[in-house]
């Protein structure tokens, strides 16, 4: 089973389109370590997940200038967070012939290698902690987020297409996609970057359509994401062919994919949070933080000034 194919061979859909093709260059500008387009397209989708957020953290309470503090220290750490998720799992990639890991080829993130777990469960810490520093509601936060996290993920997922990886096995569906393994041999495989893609798209217009404007408790649109992205996650992982193994562990004869059981926790988990505050919060939304925040603002307009010195009350 092939895990990777040829970044200088032809992409095509061959059900799709026959036998018009796409050869797009891994590299945007060969300069240094060359500047990537999986890189480029990273950087857009996070460009237009901050715009989006930024256009709707006022339905949540929360500022815009709140959204761009939390991403100063987002960024880095969520790289940082999404490379050793990678590193961790793989690490007999990143071994020498003696058995010792090779740093340099371990920070060498240039070379790729993240994963996207990796950056959620940072995001997901380093917002509790922004938000206990600002005083900020984490579930009205988190709700934000998530709209952001689906943006990321469903256009980043078009670097892996130029990449030639994050694909399926072999298949015969109309949509497959046509990739080369060597100078002379291709496979048809699942084009399951773009089924995370139009997974993750979904997920967004449902959160934004239907959720969002169904909300009872702070929290509930970051639920949704979980179970949503973890049952679609934990599909695909099945079906891709350069999964994470867990340290080599079996069950069942069958190697265990770090994501796809990762996926499988964070959906019950989130299922359970859902249920519990849903019975708590059953119907109406004057608990959200942003209707709180909106009726104390009632409460301090109504009270009145006090008098300046001197002036006739």
């Amino acid at each position: 089973m092939y895990e990777y194919a040829r970044t200088d061979m032809p992409i095509s859909f061959p059900g799709l389109f026959g036998e018009w093709s796409i050869n797009p260059d891994p590299v945007a500008i060969p300069i240094g370590n060359g500047i990537r387009w999986y890189g480029i397209i990273i950087c857009a989708g996070l460009i237009l997940a901050v715009l989006f957020c930024c256009r709707q953290s006022k339905k949540y309470g929360i500022t815009e200038d709140n959204v761009y503090d939390m991403m100063i220290w987002q960024i880095p750490l969520c790289i940082i967070g999404a490379r050793l998720y990678y590193v961790l799992f793989n690490l007999d990639f990143f071994r020498r012939t003696d058995g010792s890991l090779n740093l340099g080829k371990m920070i060498a993130i240039w070379d790729g290698g993240l994963a996207i777990y990796g950056a959620v469960i940072v995001a997901f810490f380093v917002l509790m902690a922004f938000c206990k520093r600002k005083k900020i509601s984490f579930g009205a936060f988190a709700d934000l987020g998530v709209m952001g996290l689906l943006i990321g993920q469903a256009v980043g997922r078009w670097g892996n297409f130029v990449n030639r990886e994050v694909f399926g096995g072999e298949t015969a569906l109309p949509w497959r996609m046509k990739v080369w393994v060597t100078e002379s041999q291709s496979i048809e495989v699942h084009p399951t970057f773009l089924y995370e893609s139009l997974w993750n798209l979904a997920g967004l217009l449902l959160i934004v359509f239907v959720i969002s404007k169904l909300r009872t408790f702070d929290g509930e649109n970051a639920c949704f994401y979980f179970i949503w992205y973890g049952l679609g996650r934990a599909w695909i992982e099945g079906v891709r062919t350069d999964t994470l193994k867990l340290f080599g562990w079996e069950l069942f004869g069958q190697p265990i994919l770090v994501s796809q059981l990762l996926s499988i926790l964070l959906a019950v988990a989130a299922l359970a949070v859902w249920i519990v505050n849903k019975r708590k919060h059953p119907r109406g939304q004057e608990g959200l933080y942003v209707n709180r925040q909106a009726a104390t603002a009632v409460e301090e307009e109504a009270v009145p000034a006090a008098p300046v010195d001197g002036e006739e009350e």
